[in-house]
């Protein structure tokens, strides 16, 4: 079986929009990322899509974002030319909607075998690893066949860690079907499930071989997930983009009537900074976890609850809202850069009420991933476009931090 590293790249060739090869053609503003062509064989069919790098110490792909790239995905992987088993990692209600066109993609003589993951963060556990680790198994999956990852942020999740240990490892892509997991969790290498006393504490870092967001998925998804997607590239912009924040602050009429534009602004925009922060710190052991302001408080919301009332976006920003609180009590941020960061989180509500008690919270937020011997880290605003991991919070600081959210949350579904 011939492995993807095999194939030659069809990402390297950069060219402008049209019907001619251009190799210096670039897009403004994309720091060289440039539209690619749709194959390295015939540089005359193009697809409007722009690519990021990611590039750290251990490995490199490309992240695609752009329209109709579902079509593409087999071709831009070399499938056509390899005789590499493919299978597919989706849930059933995206399968649904877009699984007759991915397929269609894909040879005739080459179809991949399809394995479900019911939908839910409920099903996001160990057990279905297994499950579908043995289905691999009964298909004739081996080291060198390819998992695709067709789905939101749970499925990919959980594909990149089924992909990391079966086998001790094959190679997977992932395609993401929500704004959440496109502009966050696809692009990384973080994988993982979660137990029942906290989320994500089971997993490995596993890159996956290539992203591909299609923006032409979106169409498909209801306002409250492109909100919760947002939520993410609102934090994109608090802890290391200032123009993105702008963007959102002054353009959320926009961003919110999915103008396409606007949609891709934001998504090449927070997957840039992303990538940067990752080629930085692959392994989240310094500037990396300023990706999780909001995720201390939001992840223990989710666990508190169940994982029942709020999506992943929606806990985020409850969670980026609290700890604007203690920031504001340590005076970290000036009181106007946290009134215009609580607008902005606020502008692309509303959020959900949910109800739960401090001890709750606090005891999930123990099993914090960010916790080392003891001593609790917490990220925290220092200003628009910049944040801070502080590892001195106090119970105190805590307690009133979750005694605020849990007001606000009651009173103030906005």
């Amino acid at each position: 079986m011939q492995q993807l590293a095999a194939v030659p790249p069809p990402w390297g060739c950069s060219v402008s929009f049209g019907m001619h090869c251009d190799s210096k053609a670039k897009i403004p503003g994309l720091r060289g990322e440039g539209r690619q062509p749709l194959n390295t064989e015939r540089c005359t069919l193009y697809l409007d899509m722009r690519t990021i790098q990611v590039k750290t110490a251990s490995t490199s792909y490309p992240v695609f974002i752009g329209r109709n790239l579902l079509a593409q995905i087999p071709r831009k992987l070399g499938l056509h030319k390899s005789a590499r088993n493919a299978f597919i990692l989706t849930s059933p209600e995206i399968w649904a909607l877009w699984g007759q066109k991915f397929l269609a993609a894909f040879p005739k003589d080459q179809q991949p075998a399809v394995l479900f993951l019911p939908p839910g963060e409920r099903h996001k556990r160990l057990t279905q690893i297994e499950r579908l680790a043995s289905e691999l198994a009964l298909a004739g999956a081996d080291r060198s066949s390819l998992l695709i990852a067709f789905g939101g942020g749970i499925v990919g999740d959980l594909a990149g860690f089924l992909a990391a240990i079966y086998m001790r490892g094959i190679d997977y892509v992932q395609v993401p079907t929500t704004l959440l997991a496109q502009v966050d969790s696809s692009v990384g290498g973080k994988t993982g499930v979660n137990l029942g006393v906290g989320k994500n504490l089971i997993g490995s870092f596993h890159h996956p071989r290539a992203v591909f967001a299609d923006i032409d998925v979106l169409q498909t998804l209801p306002d409250r997930e492109i909100r919760a997607g947002l939520f993410e590239s609102v934090k994109a912009g608090i802890i290391r983009d200032p123009l993105l924040f702008r963007f959102m602050e002054q353009d959320s009429a926009a961003i919110l009537g999915r103008e396409p534009d606007a949609i891709e602004r934001v998504t090449v925009a927070s997957i840039r900074m992303k990538a940067n922060v990752v080629a930085i710190d692959e392994r989240e052991s310094g500037l990396r976890m300023i990706l999780n302001y909001g995720h201390t408080l939001g992840h223990a919301i989710e666990a508190a609850t169940g994982y029942k009332p709020l999506l992943h976006g929606e806990a985020i920003a409850w969670g980026m809202l609290a700890a604007l609180q203690i920031a504001l009590t340590r005076k970290t941020v000036a009181p106007d850069q946290a009134q215009r960061i609580e607008q902005t989180i606020r502008a692309y509500g509303p959020l959900p009420s949910f109800r739960g008690t401090p001890a709750k919270l606090l005891a999930a937020a123990g099993h914090d991933k960010k916790n080392r011997a003891g001593t609790r880290r917490f990220i925290l605003p220092k200003g628009i476009g910049n944040a801070i991991v502080v590892e001195d919070v106090t119970e105190a600081e805590l307690q009133s931090a979750a005694d605020w959210l849990l007001a606000q949350a009651r009173t103030r579904a906005s």
